[in-house]
């Protein structure tokens, strides 16, 4: 659990499809990189660090989606996790999670209130591992 809310941007109606933010959330005693991505008109949030090498899944810069914005793909080993519930579909780590951050709708922003209780269901049938 986060022991305060952090606020991480805006209300997430003023995100553009593919925009993400990075922000830092304490878990557990321990500060962690995190980000948060709008896909498919909704934000999903997770801790920035791949679970094949807990190296984090950008350069920095805030860039986790593929061209085709149909995965979050870690920079340095391409492993490729669906958005909707941070599970690595294809990659050296398969079957594993990212760890998905809850988050909130208050005082017109977007904040995270910690660990995620439970991954939603990824309803896409349109994302396919590649």
């Amino acid at each position: 659990m986060s022991e305060a809310p952090v606020r991480v941007g805006a209300l997430p109606a003023r995100w553009a499809e593919g925009e993400s933010a990075r922000f830092r959330v304490t878990l557990d005693g321990v500060v962690r990189d995190a980000f948060a991505v709008r896909w498919h008109g909704t934000v999903h949030a997770f801790v920035n660090s791949c679970r094949h090498q807990s190296l984090p899944l950008d350069f920095g810069d805030g860039h986790f989606f593929d061209d085709a914005f149909d995965a979050i793909v870690c920079c340095r080993h391409g492993a490729r996790f669906a958005p909707g519930t941070g599970e690595c579909v294809e990659g050296p780590c398969r079957g594993a999670f990212l760890t998905a951050l809850a988050l909130e709708e208050r005082d017109g922003a977007l904040w995270c209130t910690g660990r995620r209780a439970s991954a939603p269901p990824d309803t896409r049938t349109d994302r396919a591992p590649r």
